[in-house]
């Protein structure tokens, strides 16, 4: 019996047995280096495709976004080049402003329901200012100082 657990030790099992028909070569190893690096950069590759693919749309929208800003910028410089012009003054000046040219009469409807005494109402003249109100010295000193705006002192 103890010639039988021997013989039973002594033979190799089915994985050894395979081991020892197909030992490892060089060429096993370096198709299985050669799959590997084909693996590593077919999924670098398709990174790459879909990081273009999304490249592109942000361009595209960007693009887009940038034709409609030009549009616009071309507009305003028309419409600035049209207020700078002496038509647009002259067109203010006598339908806001109502102002007349030297010769002329300024005729304004009056409507017809509205009481006699409302026709009588007098014009008051309000006093404006056309600038911004000048900073006190403290105040330019402190934005200079500190590079912000003073506090408010209420």
């Amino acid at each position: 019996m103890a010639e039988a657990v021997l013989n039973a030790a002594e033979q190799p099992s089915a994985a050894d047995r395979l081991r020892a028909e197909r030992p490892l070569t060089s060429v096993k190893v370096l198709l299985a280096v050669a799959l590997t690096i084909g693996l590593i950069l077919t999924l670098n590759f398709s990174s790459r495709i879909k990081l273009d693919r999304d490249l592109g749309r942000i361009h595209a929208r960007f693009s887009a976004e940038i034709e409609t800003l030009l549009e616009e910028q071309q507009d305003l410089i028309e419409q600035l080049s049209y207020v700078k012009g002496d038509s647009y003054v002259e067109y203010w000046a006598r339908d806001e402003g109502k102002m007349i040219r030297e010769g002329e009469v300024l005729i304004m409807p009056i409507s017809s329901g509205a009481p006699a005494s409302a026709q009588k109402s007098t014009i008051r003249l309000v006093e404006f200012q056309t600038t911004a109100p000048e900073p006190e010295n403290w105040q330019l000193w402190w934005s200079l100082f500190f590079d912000h705006d003073p506090p408010r002192l209420n």
